[in-house]
């Protein structure tokens, strides 16, 4: 039996709904709308192409949209002065620092900077710290990690005492969704480039989480019969039979998991939809807390 198809374009696409329904009444109540500010240092194409994205998103749910766009010899001063600029915004609810940032910059003295009770995009040092402490909750949690949690119930994961692979130890999804999942109560194993007999450890997933950014990664043989696959990789691929010369797949092969996974994540319009989401969420419960 081919395994359940997780859409989170249309799980996206429900809470996208609910959140302009929220934020229109915020602005009714408090005569402004949510607004979400962000700091684009630099030219980066795929950096710029996700910042119009959130905004246009943003602004098609009713929110704000606010932005400093910084060219990549921004200096230090500089970044420092845009993020102070969104802190001091009242009508800024939350701020977005597009990473990563030029070599110049010290990243985590700019996300040390973000007004802890704007961090919606929840990488402040002080929610990470939360967020990794046993019976502690941060104030947000990162938009990507947020958004595989909320697909994992829209699947209907079991993650209680669950064996949850994950494969990729980033700070922007790696880490974070691990900290959630154990939060949740599974057994969590994280993998790297260092990690003896992955496709060992792979098997033995009832939960894969796969953020490494490489194309098809993860084969069908693999994978444990039912286990639930969460793919977060966006990777272009040269194709010749589409017309634009390229498409985009996972860090699993979607193919070669259909007959084995019990639901799987496509590629695009699974963990995308719901990175943007989740920031609006974010966005929308920062407001709430701001404005009382």
């Amino acid at each position: 039996m081919a395994a359940t198809i997780i859409d989170g374009q249309a799980v996206a696409d429900r809470m996208r709904a609910a959140i302009k329904d929220e934020a229109g009444a915020f602005a009714a109540q408090h005569g402004y709308p949510p607004g979400l500010g962000v700091v684009l240092v630099g030219d980066d194409p795929a950096s710029a192409q996700y910042v119009r994205m959130k905004r246009r998103a943003c602004e098609a749910a009713g929110m704000a949209s606010f932005a400093s766009i910084l060219p990549a010899s921004g200096t230090q001063e500089e970044v420092d002065n845009a993020v102070r600029v969104l802190n001091d915004d009242p009508h800024v609810h939350g701020i977005l620092v597009q990473l990563p940032l030029p070599p110049q910059i010290d990243e985590e003295r700019i996300l040390r900077l973000v007004s802890l009770n704007k961090d919606v995009d929840g990488f402040h040092p002080e929610n990470i710290g939360l967020l990794a402490m046993k019976g502690r909750d941060p104030l947000f949690t990162p938009a990507t990690p947020t958004g595989c949690m909320v697909l994992l119930r829209e699947a209907g994961a079991n993650l209680e005492g669950a064996n949850a692979v994950v494969l990729g130890r980033s700070n922007i999804v790696g880490m974070p969704i691990a900290l959630m999942l154990m939060k949740a109560n599974a057994t969590v194993t994280m993998c790297h480039s260092r990690t003896r007999d992955l496709p060992g450890v792979v098997r033995g997933a009832d939960v894969l989480i796969a953020a490494i950014g490489r194309p098809n990664f993860v084969k069908g043989d693999w994978l444990k019969p039912g286990v639930t696959v969460i793919d977060v990789g966006t990777n272009k691929v040269d194709d010749p039979s589409d017309p634009r010369g390229y498409r985009f797949v996972g860090d699993v092969d979607f193919e070669a998991a259909l007959p084995v996974a019990g639901a799987i994540t496509k590629v695009p319009g699974g963990v995308g939809p719901m990175t943007i989401t989740m920031l609006m969420a974010n966005t929308l419960k920062a407001a709430r807390r701001i404005a009382g």
